[in-house]
């Protein structure tokens, strides 16, 4: 079951298994906002058994053109977006439907940018699954110590290696030295957004389905 949620002023939409509640999730927006296909994430890991909470991180907005897009993406703020994964993993974890006192979170593109952050944003992030990250903000810097204990997947995109390849390993490295465990897989061939389905042009099934079971078997250590 879908619904509409708020918290501190903050939208999200919240899933929850058949069986009422399971371990939590937090999935994070691509740049185009709480569109559709958000949604459909959600719903997938609540048919997996999870409970899946996404917030507005645009509070509302959403377009389908990409220059808007990046308008609203280099518009939103780091310390803003921290912020709603901290209070959002506490509405999580104090949620009845949640059965887990340790959340994971997903994201893809900008989401999965944002995804690398979460983790430093609350003590309740313990795992963290990150489609093809992009982090354009001059403010990432997130505080990579607090890693330390918690493990980060990374889903590389091969067209991305060029411009996202080097700060993805520098992250990595960040996560490494502060204690936390960073694996990083190459999907040969693959192309950015190979995940999203509602985009025939760069949805690639196999690249897709072998990341979401890496995802999903990770968040099955969430207790």
């Amino acid at each position: 079951m879908t619904q509409h949620v708020e918290f501190d002023g903050i939208p999200a939409i919240l899933a929850t298994p058949a069986s009422g509640s399971g371990p939590g999730v937090i999935v994070v927006q691509e740049w185009w906002g709480l569109v559709p296909h958000i949604y459909e994430v959600c719903d997938r890991l609540a048919a997996a058994g999870f409970t899946a909470l996404a917030v507005d991180h645009y509070r509302g907005a959403t377009t389908t053109e990409p220059d808007e897009a990046q308008k609203q993406m280099l518009g939103l703020q780091v310390s803003h977006a921290a912020n709603d994964f901290h209070v959002a993993a506490q509405f999580l974890v104090d949620h009845e439907a949640c059965a887990t006192k340790t959340l994971g979170a997903v994201g893809f593109c900008m989401g999965g940018g944002l995804a690398l952050l979460a983790p430093t944003a609350t003590p309740h992030i313990a795992v963290t699954s990150a489609f093809y990250p992009a982090m354009p903000w001059p403010d990432f810097a997130p505080v990579w110590a607090n890693y330390a204990g918690k493990r980060a997947l990374i889903h590389k995109a091969e067209s991305d290696e060029e411009w996202a390849g080097p700060r993805i390993a520098e992250y990595v490295d960040a996560i490494r030295e502060a204690g936390g465990q960073a694996d990083v897989f190459a999907y040969p061939d693959s192309v950015h957004a190979f995940f999203n389905d509602a985009r025939p042009e760069v949805y690639q099934a196999a690249n897709a389905a072998l990341a979401w079971e890496r995802t999903i078997e990770a968040f099955g250590t969430l207790a």
